[in-house]
């Protein structure tokens, strides 16, 4: 995996809303890479919400960064809104 890549960002949001993005990018990472629980995962995804409430600006977003990472947001949210707690850990296919 290519770890020097860009997120894909807005030039339009201000900085508490590209460092709200960059987080859920990093935690998408986290899920990949090392593992994080799935409590962070919901609550800095209802903080990325806030910032981009639209779900087609969501699939947007997620699509450019899966093809920059092959990290897919949407898989990460999926796995943590089922088990609530514990550890999230998915692996590269």
């Amino acid at each position: 995996m290519n770890a020097n890549y860009s997120y894909p960002l807005d030039p339009g949001w201000s900085v508490k809303e590209v460092e709200t993005v960059i987080s859920m990018f990093r935690v998408v990472e986290d899920a990949y890479e090392v593992g994080i629980p799935a409590p962070k995962i919901l609550e800095v995804y209802q903080a990325f919400k806030k910032v981009i409430p639209a779900k087609s600006e969501e699939k947007r977003l997620s699509k450019a960064f899966a093809r920059v990472s092959g990290y897919e947001l949407y898989e990460v949210v999926k796995v943590a809104t089922q088990k609530q707690s514990g550890q999230v850990k998915l692996g590269v296919e």
